[in-house]
């Protein structure tokens, strides 16, 4: 049996609160009683570096005493924590999940301990630690984890369920952990080939206009598979497995007609599939293969009228046995911090103005707005005054 790796020691040392001053013979109120203050020590084991737990110039140690009402003071390798008795249970529970992190062989960064304190406040019920030392594929130096607790729902939803529909914002990691678990899976033999697809739809743009071949034009929306590939496995490799068909890169419409036997199969940007194209990709499913189906039902360029088919399967599928549906949220944007605060701006706004941003438009809303436009400034010009 391996030896339990030592897990950081919390002792609480006080518990200590004013009481409140009588009152005066002049009738003066008494004093509000102060805060309950408790102080707590936090041990860190011989064995852990505290550079590696505090950070290189304590730039960990920094975002922790700016996310907490509480004071932190380091001696050697114990930590004192001084604050009401639910800030110190909260610091001392984020050192503990910290130590058990490093514990684990994993690199704590200041993005790392603000996942850790979100969790911690959001009292999920599931260790932080368990959530971001999943590991999920190593390639090219560098581990792959999912980075929220829905993440990790997600991944284990793709370990446990034949079908598994992920739904959420741009952000969220949604197709770039689909395709690592399809990596990790062709690696271990588990399946014989990954096919990526996605719909060519436009996003405002014509693909006819385009210079190319048929294939050079469609190239620029499979990119961002590509991008992910290039993350995971050997560069070199990619062409001869390309070519080997053991990984498939091609447009939705190059599924029809096909029975898809030990793959794994992951459609991205489904929201812009037609509820016929999300059936046809579906019963594509063979034995022994597994699909992921990804996609942001708030950016749908479909044409106007058009039903979402990721929105509809929905209703469908839901319950269905071996079917498994994920939803992200703002919470779990993995990119730069202002991607999940623009996400809940434009939530904010739609739900205030009952109008969505994203979407479909209709040449008749276009129309309408540059008519608006127009007697806008058609009435500037004052009464009486016609627009030359």
């Amino acid at each position: 049996m391996g030896v339990r790796p030592r897990q950081a020691e919390t002792k609480e040392l006080t518990d200590t609160s004013r009481e409140p001053r009588r009152r005066t013979q002049g009738g003066t109120p008494p004093e509000e009683p102060a805060a309950v203050t408790t102080q707590v020590k936090v041990v860190i084991p011989d064995d852990h570096s505290m550079v590696s737990l505090l950070g290189s110039r304590d730039e960990l140690l920094h975002v922790i005493e700016g996310s907490f009402d509480a004071d932190i003071h380091v001696r050697g390798n114990e930590i004192t924590i001084t604050g009401t008795p639910a800030q110190t249970a909260l610091v001392a529970q984020l050192f503990e999940e910290m130590t058990a992190m490093l514990s684990g062989g994993a690199e704590l960064s200041p993005s790392v301990v603000e996942r850790i304190i979100a969790m911690l406040h959001r009292k999920s019920g599931v260790r932080p630690a368990e959530v971001l030392s999943l590991d999920i594929l190593s390639s090219r130096g560098r581990t792959i984890r999912p980075k929220t607790l829905n993440q990790k729902r997600y991944v284990d939803a793709i370990d446990e369920h034949t079908i598994v529909f992920c739904i959420g914002p741009a952000g969220t990691g949604k197709t770039y952990l689909a395709m690592a678990k399809a990596v990790k899976a062709l690696q271990a033999k588990e399946v014989n080939r990954i096919i990526l697809t996605r719909p060519a739809v436009e996003a405002g743009e014509r693909l006819g206009f385009l210079p190319g071949t048929l294939y050079e034009k469609i190239d620029p929306y499979l990119r961002p598979l590509y991008d992910a590939l290039h993350d995971m496995l050997d560069p070199d490799s990619i062409p001869r497995l390309m070519s080997a068909g053991t990984i498939e890169v091609a447009p939705l419409a190059y599924m029809r007609g096909r029975t898809l036997n030990d793959s794994f199969i992951i459609l991205d940007e489904a929201q812009n599939t037609s509820a016929e194209q999300m059936k046809m990709f579906l019963t594509r499913l063979g034995f022994g293969s597994r699909m992921v189906v990804t996609g942001d039902i708030t950016q749908v360029d479909l044409p106007a009228g058009q039903a979402s088919g990721l929105r509809l399967v929905q209703e469908i599928l839901e319950g269905v046995e071996d079917i498994q549906f994920v939803r992200l949220t703002s919470h779990d944007v993995v990119r730069h911090r202002l991607v999940g605060d623009i996400v809940n701006a434009y939530a904010a706004y739609e739900a205030r103005t009952a109008s969505p941003v994203t979407g479909p438009v209709r040449d008749g809303d276009i129309r309408g707005r540059q008519a608006d436009r127009g007697a806008g400034r058609a009435n500037s010009r004052g009464p009486g005054k016609r627009a030359q």
